[in-house]
C-alpha cells in the first residue's frame, strides 16, 4: 500500500513582466492619486487662509491610521477569497468595549484585558466563517447579522455608557517617535506582515487561487473551507486589535464605536484595487487606498465641506474605484 503523496497546491498564473507592469501601474496610480489630493486641498486651504498643509496635520492624519491599517489587511483577504465583512467595525467596538469594560469596571489587568478584546473579535470572526463556510450562506448577509449582535453586545456590555480607561491604556498610545505614534509603526509591520503572507506562502496562495477559481483548488484535492473559515477568523482577529489600540488611542470605550467604520475599511480596499469578484488583491494596495481615504476626509474637513457633502464624494470616489475594477477585469478578461 503505497502512500498517498500532500495534496497539491494550485496552479495560479504565472507572474509576467505584462503582470509586473499592472501592478506598477497601480501603485502610481495611487500614488499620483494620493499626491494629487494633498496638492489640491493645500491650494484651497491655503485661499481660504487655512493651513492643511502643514507637518501637523499630516501626523495627525497619520496617527488616526492605525486600526483602519489594521482592519484593512483582514478585509483584503476576505475580498481576496469573494466575501465580504460587514461586522469589522461593530467587532472592533465590541474588543474596545471588553477592554473598557474590564478594565474600569472589574479592575482587570491591561494584558489581561487586551487578551480578551482581541479574543472576542476572535469569536466573532469564528462564528462568521463556521456559519457562512460550514452552512455555504452568503457572507453579506451573515456578516450582517453579526454586525448587529455585536453592535448589540456593545450596549450590553457598556451599558450605553462610555468607560473611561485613562492614561492605563492611553500610555501606549501616547509614546511616539518622530511625532508618530507608536501604534503606528505597529500598525504598519502588521500591514507588512499581512503582505508577506498573502504573496510568499502557501496559506496566501489558497486565499488567492480560491479567489480566482474555487472548484478548481477543490479539484485538486485542497478543501478551500478550512482556508475561508480561516480568513474569517483573521479578520475578526485584526478587528479585536484594532479595538484594542483604538481604545489606547482615543483612552475610553464609547459604545458607538466602530459604527460605519465597515463602509470606510471596505472602501479603502476596493480603491487600493482589491476586485470584489476575488482573486486580486494587494495589503499594500489597501493601505494606500486608507490613507486617500483619510487625505479626503481631512482634506474635504479642512475646507470647510458639510458633512452632507462630504458623503456625496467619498461615495463618487467609491463608485468609482467598483468601475475601475469592473474595467480592469474586462480588460484582463479580454
Amino acid at each position: 500500500m503505497t502512500q498517498s503523496s500532500p495534496a497539491p497546491i494550485p496552479d495560479l498564473p504565472l507572474k509576467t513582466a505584462g503582470d509586473f507592469q499592472a501592478a506598477v501601474i497601480d501603485y502610481v496610480g495611487l500614488v499620483l492619486a494620493l499626491v494629487l489630493e494633498i496638492v489640491i486641498f493645500s491650494l484651497i486651504s491655503a485661499h481660504q487662509h487655512r493651513a492643511f498643509f502643514s507637518p501637523a496635520t499630516f501626523r495627525t492624519i497619520i496617527n488616526e491610521l492605525p486600526a483602519g491599517a489594521i482592519m484593512t489587511v483582514g478585509m483584503t483577504y476576505v475580498l481576496m477569497i469573494g466575501g465580504i465583512d460587514l461586522s469589522v467595525g461593530s467587532v472592533m467596538g465590541l474588543s474596545s468595549a471588553v477592554v473598557g469594560v474590564l478594565m474600569v469596571q472589574s479592575r482587570v489587568a491591561l494584558p489581561w484585558a487586551m487578551a480578551a478584546g482581541i479574543g472576542a473579535g476572535m469569536v466573532c470572526g469564528l462564528v462568521n466563517g463556521l456559519i457562512s463556510v460550514g452552512w455555504r450562506l452568503p457572507s453579506f448577509i451573515v456578516t450582517l447579522g453579526m454586525l448587529e449582535i455585536a453592535r448589540g453586545m456593545i450596549h450590553v456590555v457598556t451599558g450605553s455608557h462610555t468607560q473611561y480607561v485613562g492614561d492605563a491604556v492611553g500610555k501606549l498610545a501616547s509614546a511616539s517617535i518622530g511625532g508618530l505614534s507608536l501604534l503606528f509603526f505597529f500598525a504598519a509591520i502588521i500591514v507588512i506582515a499581512g503582505q508577506v503572507v498573502l504573496q510568499r506562502t502557501v496559506f496566501g496562495r489558497y486565499v488567492t487561487a480560491i479567489g480566482n477559481n474555487e472548484l478548481a483548488v477543490r479539484y485538486s484535492g485542497v478543501n478551500p473551507g478550512l482556508t475561508k473559515a480561516m480568513v474569517y477568523i483573521l479578520c475578526g482577529l485584526l478587528a479585536g486589535v484594532a479595538g484594542v489600540v483604538e481604545v489606547a488611542r482615543i483612552e475610553s470605550a464609547n459604545p458607538n464605536g466602530g459604527t460605519g467604520k465597515e463602509l470606510e475599511i471596505i472602501a479603502a480596499v476596493v480603491v487600493g484595487g482589491t476586485s470584489l469578484s476575488g482573486g486580486r488583491g494587494s495589503v499594500f494596495r489597501g493601505f494606500l487606498g486608507l490613507l486617500i481615504m483619510e487625505v479626503l476626509g481631512n482634506g474635504l474637513a479642512a475646507v470647510d465641506v458639510q458633512d452632507e457633502q462630504k458623503r456625496l464624494v467619498t461615495g463618487s470616489v467609491i463608485i468609482l474605484a467598483v468601475l475601475l475594477d469592473y474595467y480592469r477585469r474586462g480588460a484582463k478578461r479580454a
